[in-house]
């Protein structure tokens, strides 16, 4: 928490001017606190200004100045993402979380994160890349670089945006590269790597992250290139009461001939040249906790061997289609399709 935007609501509005000059950049807010360290007001550079005109003295304790009708969420708001949203639509900046006691918790800043999400982040780097050699002879896959920067700190940084602060990634192939790649923190997030015994498939892997901090799960490949809204993804997630979702991209299919329908030999119907719309897998997914009981240890297991053993047990399986960009870099077009998109972004 920064504590930088915490005063004593017994200091001066002269106090309160320092404070607020020495932030220099951000929110110029301050949010007051009693002698128990409850908070009781905001004082912005706004709000002293109108009180010196209104005739209020730079000696007099910013109690008497300070705006106490403030914005804030309490950190056992079960709808804690909702209520950023809606504080985002305020265009608040600082939003404080309080305990029951109204002790502030932590402060998220809206002009450097877009949300924070309560999931932890789990990405999959394990594999050798092999469509994509010999680029990939000596480098991981996720470790590419696109537009100067490595393939999977795009995903980092998108997941930091956001607010996720537990993530971690599996690796295998070439894993003392991705070791090395994330020893300092990235953006004042430790991300964590985890050695898996053997190939462990597209979500195998997690079982072997020892520490997760959240009740929901975000599993990824480490080597997609999209702009999907986590928090749109995750409010989908919750509002549905999912145990499973999985993020889709629209695949269409053309037939260059007419297709008849048809009855033994008989012909009941023709469709000339016909398109289909599909919902295809974009390696990306939600679950929850509990959900990670089906994946056995130590076993090859991917995210489709899962969806299909939720389905059978009649769990609930949803799907979130993905409005923005997505590519699978998983060939040389598709590897020279990102690095042509991100001039543009």
């Amino acid at each position: 928490m920064e504590r930088k935007y915490l005063i004593e609501s017994s200091k001066t509005v002269v106090d309160a001017l320092k404070q607020i000059d020495n932030l220099q950049v951000g929110p110029l807010v301050l949010f007051a606190v009693d002698e128990n360290n409850r908070m009781v007001g905001t004082l912005t550079d706004g709000d002293v200004r109108r009180a010196i005109i209104a005739g209020h003295g730079v000696d007099e304790p910013i109690f008497n100045v300070m705006h106490r009708n403030f914005n804030f969420l309490y950190q056992d708001e079960k709808n804690m993402v909702s209520g950023l949203h809606h504080q985002r639509e305020l265009l608040m900046k600082l939003i404080p979380i309080l305990d029951s006691d109204n002790h502030i918790v932590d402060i998220v800043n809206l002009e450097k994160y877009r949300t924070k999400l309560p999931l932890d982040a789990v990405l999959m780097a394990g594999g050798k890349g092999v469509r994509l050699r010999p680029l990939t002879e000596h480098t991981p896959k996720p470790l590419l670089e696109v537009g100067g920067k490595a393939i999977i700190d795009y995903n980092i940084d998108r997941l930091i945006e956001f607010g996720v602060e537990h993530i971690n990634v599996t690796v295998n192939y070439l894993a003392e590269q991705f070791e090395k790649h994330f020893v300092e923190p990235h953006s004042g997030v430790q991300v964590k790597t985890f050695r898996e015994p053997d190939f462990l498939g597209t979500i195998g892997g997690i079982k072997i992250v020892d520490t997760l901090h959240n009740d929901t799960i975000l599993v990824m490949n480490s080597d997609l290139f999209t702009n999907i809204d986590y928090e749109d993804f995750y409010l989908h997630f919750k509002s549905n009461d999912a145990d499973m979702s999985v993020a889709t991209i629209p695949y269409t299919v053309n037939v260059p001939y007419g297709i008849f329908e048809l009855e033994g030999h008989n012909i009941k119907s023709l469709l000339e040249k016909p398109v289909y719309n599909y919902s295809a897998n974009a390696g990306l997914y939600l679950i929850k906790r509990s959900v990670l009981d089906e994946i056995p240890d130590n076993q090859f297991f991917n995210a489709t061997d899962l969806m299909n053993m939720l389905i059978t047990e009649n769990k609930k399986v949803i799907r979130f289609p993905i409005t923005g960009y997505w590519i699978d870099i998983g060939s040389p077009a598709e590897y020279e399709k990102a690095k042509e998109l991100v001039k543009h972004i």
